[in-house]
């Protein structure tokens, strides 16, 4: 080759050798291809090199180092492209993909954000395990998925299922009331209607349907179903009522039950904090025809006067002159009358026949409270 020819065509053959077509596949077999390759090349190459001036007879072993490139192989001061092996973007790693939303998935509902927050938690933490690891088994997901439809949403039917509880229970005790002789229907009516456990402490709730006197603080008590159903019937035992009137408001249930039978109920109450929690009970039923008063009860209410039934919920040793005047003529007045340690106590019904005239009957034994004057 001339030095003219040289100049314009500096490589040799040798140095024309097709770059071996990089094979697919993983990017650990690529590059193995390519160093493969790049090895034969140098073999072909090393014949020609052996027998060049200079070489003083000797073949200079290679010293230990990369497979040659295309760039090895150019004079020196030609500029050369460098053999960069990089594994195709389409065989790079394939990204580890978990489902965004795998509740909706599972249960096709809409997740609540505290269930997105625990699911995306969850996401990430399987994300970095799968991606050091192999990926995770049907079985795996479906446990994942079972657990998640769990959690995908509050059982929104517990709060129906005691409602309806406590209607059963209503029933029931209406039930018992019946078997105990109580036949007025709109006393029975009135009992299943009100919400007796709405008027006692949460704590005793569970017992609020069973025939039992219960504390309701402040040394007072709220009747047994029996005892206001037996009160409410004898004052209402076939007539309508008007106005009625209780002493000893208490937590507000008898009047609740009163205002369910009767067109206007008057309940007076002398301990104060009783008198406003009454009043915070009531306030969810809404119901209007409740009037309540703070004050002494032994007094009565003058300005609401004259009754047709009056209805004492605490026991006196007697029956205050003040409530027989203020009873109206062919009225019911039904108290507890004894000893106010709670021994001997009955439970009395007194008829007003007329201006001057009442008749008392004893009827049953009870225990309630006792019957105090003044207001605290």
């Amino acid at each position: 080759m001339t030095s003219e020819r040289a100049k314009r065509f500096p490589l040799g053959l040798e140095d024309l050798v097709r770059e071996p077509r990089r094979p697919e596949g993983r990017p650990g077999e690529v590059r193995a291809a390519a160093l493969a390759a790049s090895a034969a090349l140098n073999a072909r190459q090393q014949p020609a090199k052996h027998g060049q001036p200079g070489s003083a007879g000797k073949t200079q072993p290679k010293q230990a180092r990369a497979p040659a490139s295309v760039a090895d192989r150019l004079p020196a001061g030609t500029p050369a492209r460098p053999l960069i092996v990089t594994p195709p973007r389409a065989l790079a790693a394939p990204a580890v993909k978990t489902p965004a939303r795998p509740i909706a998935q599972s249960t096709g509902a809409r997740p609540s954000s505290a269930v997105k927050g625990a699911a995306s938690s969850s996401t990430r933490a399987a994300s970095k395990a799968v991606s050091s690891s192999a990926p995770s088994s049907p079985s795996a997901k479906s446990v994942t998925s079972r657990s998640n439809e769990r959690g995908a949403a509050p059982n929104v039917a517990l709060n129906r299922a005691t409602a309806l509880t406590s209607e059963r229970v209503r029933e029931r005790m209406v039930e018992r009331l019946r078997a105990n002789g109580i036949t007025d229907q709109r006393v029975l009516s009135a009992m299943s209607v009100v919400p007796r456990h709405m008027f006692v402490d949460p704590g005793l709730a569970v017992q609020a349907y069973e025939d039992a006197a219960l504390p309701i603080g402040h040394h007072q008590t709220i009747s047994k179903p029996s005892v206001v159903a037996r009160m409410i019937e004898l004052a209402a035992t076939g007539r309508a009522l008007n106005n009625v009137l209780e002493i000893g408001t208490g937590c507000g249930y008898q009047a609740a039950v009163l205002s369910q039978v009767a067109r206007e109920v008057y309940s007076i109450e002398r301990i104060k904090p009783l008198s406003e929690r009454a009043k915070t009970n009531l306030r969810p039923l809404r119901i209007p025809n409740i009037r309540l008063h703070y004050g002494d009860g032994r007094l009565g209410l003058p300005s609401a006067a004259p009754f047709d039934a009056i209805l004492i919920a605490a026991a006196g040793l007697d029956v205050p002159q003040a409530l027989l005047e203020q009873l109206a003529i062919g009225g019911r007045l039904i108290a507890p009358v004894g000893s106010q340690e709670g021994q001997n106590q009955v439970l009395t019904l007194v008829e007003r026949l007329g201006p001057a005239q009442w008749r008392e009957s004893q009827l049953d034994r009870v225990f309630f409270v006792p019957l105090k004057s003044g207001v605290i």
